[in-house]
């Protein structure tokens, strides 16, 4: 069903709210139903946490933010509209939402992701620009992060069939600059992705969460070229979390390129010498890893007292802990644990964390 607006509204907004990240948002959705509740509910959860309140942006700021995207021609997509895509909605946690730009209609069809070096061998970049072109032709949409060497080849070889590209900055955002004729091409053929804000400028931290995205759009990542030390190897391992196929193109020993597929080998990746291999590994049946079925704060009462939220609080530490577990030490039902984790978290005292852990958070 599609939301209203009102609450397509509320969702951008709560996502926009200080220290509000994708696991605290699908919780809050958990536990309210609604972002227009949760955000009705926030100041009192921060209270009984024993916070002092959160920069909950004015709603002129989300406004604008949407006004920035009509002008751009981009198009909003919030976890829960119909369109939000399959694949990325069962990673642990969902992104809260995706501004498009171009055809969105791609993120709904199998995609694969190409990465690799930014300073890439004119070997690696016809292996990806041809791979692509392969994986485009039997139908496939290859997704990268229009980034320079690997990235860019990538998204060349697969322009004519469709091709995603996934940025750190908002969709609006050009980067590198030198990709300028590249990203044109692609928003009129393919699709630019971001979660960041309209007009944002990339940051070193926004591409851990760029590089979720690509691992989470795609059924599988194939990584050409990489140094043990890259980007590219942050997607592998995020995308083994998420449960998808991990290809990696075998190089020379002798070129520090290929030690990042090198190693992804022996570490269990699947050769990939071309898109035989995509297909053959693809054509094994795999269950895409979905979300529990089960709310957590089922059957939590509607406020916790102090007196629980100090007794969680007081077993927390900087080592994870799965919140079943802390249920288990304290005696107590797991939605009133998920509940009070939720209100430490949003007070600055608890860090949620995928996979229902939660750790204190460092002063």
């Amino acid at each position: 069903m599609t939301l209203p607006d009102a609450e397509r509204f509320a969702r951008l907004h709560l996502a926009r709210t200080d220290q509000i990240g994708p696991v605290t948002f699908r919780q809050l959705l958990e536990r309210f139903g609604s972002a227009e509740r949760a955000l009705e509910a926030l100041p009192d959860l921060i209270r009984r946490g024993g916070g002092h309140g959160h920069a909950v942006p004015p709603a002129e700021r989300i406004e604008a933010e949407l006004a920035a995207g009509a002008h751009a021609g981009a198009r909003l997509i919030v976890l829960g509209d119909p369109d939000y895509p399959d694949r990325l909605a069962a990673i642990d946690p969902p992104p809260p939402l995706l501004w498009t730009l171009g055809d969105a209609g791609l993120l709904a069809r199998p995609c694969v992701a190409v990465v690799g070096a930014r300073i890439a061998s004119a070997g690696g970049q016809r292996i990806a620009r041809g791979l692509s072109q392969q994986l485009g032709e039997a139908g496939h949409v290859v997704v990268s992060g229009l980034a320079r060497g690997i990235d860019g080849a990538a998204h060349t070889g697969a322009l004519p069939t469709g091709t995603v590209a996934v940025l750190g900055g908002g969709v609006d955002d050009v980067y590198p600059p030198d990709n300028a004729d590249l990203y044109a091409q692609i928003v009129e053929r393919g699709c630019i992705v971001s979660e960041s804000p309209m007009g944002a400028k990339a940051q070193a931290k926004d591409f851990p969460r760029r590089n979720r995205i690509i691992s989470g759009l795609s059924r599988g990542v194939i990584v050409v070229e990489a140094e043990l030390r890259s980007g590219s190897l942050i997607t592998a391992r995020l995308a083994a979390e998420q449960g998808r196929d991990v290809f990696a193109v075998p190089g020379s020993p002798l070129d520090p390129r290929s030690r990042g597929p090198n190693e992804l080998l022996r570490q269990g990746a699947i050769l990939c010498e071309g898109l035989e291999d995509v297909e053959r590994a693809f054509s094994t049946l795999r269950t895409l890893r979905e979300p529990g079925p089960d709310n957590p704060f089922e059957g939590a009462p509607a406020e916790i007292e102090a007196a629980v939220i100090e007794r969680v609080a007081a077993l927390l530490s900087p080592t994870p802990a799965p919140r079943d577990e802390l249920a288990r030490a304290l005696g107590l039902p797991i939605g009133t644990v998920a509940a009070a984790l939720l209100e430490l978290d949003l007070a600055g005292r608890a860090e949620l964390l995928p996979g229902g852990l939660a750790a204190a958070r460092s002063p």
